[in-house]
């Protein structure tokens, strides 16, 4: 029989396959077949288990989970508390430079209780106490004695528990995964995942067109104008809201916005749909809120502010403007996003139909975060956010983040959010961190600190041949194992 081999394409080349070192999307979405966490996300975006067999809060601030006995390495070692506990140590070590430290400042230690329990003791409850343990779990046989991680030859020939592995990692080449026959979960039927270099995104369509790709993405041009019978015939097309999101973000220090009254009418002015519709060619949905649909933070309630140029000049005639006094004021974005610019054009057209003024400043990007972003010196910045499953809405809304650093960009200040976000932080119970964050969602969204504007359309082409695939909220991966491609 055959060997199966799923085709994919990557567009960069992966520079590392050490899943806990800052990498880029093409490292990251190689690594995550050659590693697994403790826990993981199901496809509703709920917490599972993974490497661990099970868990229990045993306090408030005291994680006990039970490790699997049946998982092995790569190269067939087997996995124990030693891995999880080293992985934790390596994470935080000083010589270790990598963004996932931030996730495990409230853990006080974490212990291995034996070879396959690890209790892990937090300074006070956490909300994410769970969610941190979908870190990938390094190999501590393999790396112990590595001086140098950061550097060492294991970041281009990973040993991981995954389903799938690899020999070696080469730059700009084919990368070939092969099927991991000792998986915990089983071997999964594909034998082989192939990612074709293909930095051109003109390149890629022409590969998909050729039915050379088994997975791959649209762009909303494509999939309105440039498909054909052929196309349709070999490709289902999956398409979800992407998870991130484009806003307008108001620079509250400063006095002209800091009238609710003017912001409201900013946001009355904009015609969202009308944006979407060019800009995406209706591939996408209005945002009107700070987490991602369909997560327990999402607030269902929270409606679409209406499209209202009467109620916009009404709410900027009670602050003073007019047609003698427009209200006028300049947005910055950046050089690299060409769907900004174009959104920035449409809302700058949009508003002058309420009578107000906006100008555009498009800057290089390092320039923009050096001279405007992280000085703040801006009336308003047209930017994205990424959304995460379990948000923390921490950086971006506690006053405190407020700062040369932080991600409190716009200087948004309230007590009451302040307060929740506080609450939210040290519960554990998803419930009870649900009606926080719906609060938080509902509080956020009425003082309109940003014009939260649109979440794009994600959309994936999948070989219509290829067995069990099932798309959920998180996607199409989740149960990749069980996929089937016939000869």
């Amino acid at each position: 029989m055959n060997a199966s081999t799923l085709e994919l394409s990557m567009s960069s080349s992966p520079s590392k396959l050490n899943p806990i070192l800052p990498a880029d999307s093409a490292s990251s979405s190689v690594s995550g077949w050659l590693f697994n966490g403790l826990l993981t996300y199901d496809k509703d975006g709920k917490i599972k288990t993974e490497l661990a067999k099970d868990y229990k809060f045993l306090t408030d601030t005291k994680l006990q989970f039970t490790l699997r006995k049946n998982v092995l390495w790569h190269d067939g070692k087997k996995f124990t508390a030693k891995d999880v506990l080293f992985t934790y140590n390596t994470v935080m070590s000083p010589k270790i430079f990598t963004p996932l430290k931030t996730n495990f400042l409230l853990v006080k230690s974490v212990k291995e209780i034996d070879d396959y329990t690890i209790e892990v003791e937090y300074k006070k409850p956490y909300f994410k106490a769970l969610d941190i343990w979908t870190l990938s779990i390094l190999p501590w046989h393999i790396l112990k004695d590595e001086k140098d991680i950061m550097s060492s030859f294991f970041n281009k020939e990973p040993i991981g528990t995954g389903s799938y592995k690899i020999k070696k990692l080469e730059i700009n080449k084919d990368i070939v995964l092969n099927a991991n026959e000792n998986y915990f979960e089983g071997k999964p039927k594909i034998d082989k995942m192939k990612f074709t270099y293909i930095p051109d995104p003109n390149t890629e369509f022409l590969y998909q067109k050729q039915h050379k790709l088994d997975v791959s993405s649209l762009d909303p041009l494509q999939i309105e104008r440039q498909l054909d019978s052929n196309f349709k015939n070999f490709y289902s097309i999956v398409e979800k809201p992407s998870n991130s999101y484009t806003y307008l973000g108001f620079n509250l220090r400063k006095e002209k916005f800091k009238d609710i009254r003017v912001r409201q009418a900013l946001s009355h002015a904009i015609n969202r749909q009308e944006l979407i519709d060019i800009l995406f060619f209706g591939h996408g949905t209005i945002c009107n809120g700070p987490f991602l649909p369909k997560t327990f933070a999402y607030n269902e309630k929270v409606k679409n502010l209406e499209y209202n140029i009467k109620k916009a000049k009404q709410l900027l005639k009670e602050v003073g403007y007019d047609e003698k006094n427009p209200f006028t004021f300049e947005v910055i974005t950046n050089t690299g996003n060409p769907t900004r610019r174009n959104a920035a054009e449409i809302i700058q057209y949009q508003l002058e139909r309420a009578g107000i003024k906006m100008k555009i400043r498009v800057m290089e990007w390092q320039a923009f975060l050096n001279t405007i972003v992280t000085p703040r010196n801006f009336d308003a910045i047209l930017l994205g956010w990424g959304l995460a499953l379990v948000p923390d809405a921490k950086p971006l809304w506690h006053s405190s983040q407020d700062v040369k650093g932080g991600f409190n960009l716009v200087g948004y200040r309230n007590e009451e959010v302040d307060e929740l976000i506080e609450k939210a932080e040290v519960t554990i119970n998803r419930d009870e961190l649900s009606k926080y964050y719906k609060k938080l969602y509902k509080k956020i969204a009425d003082d309109v600190p940003y014009l939260f504007l649109y979440i794009p359309n994600s959309i994936t082409t999948v070989n219509k041949n290829i067995k069990n695939v099932k798309p959920s909220f998180i996607g199409i991966w989740h149960n990749q194992k069980d996929w089937i491609k016939p000869d």
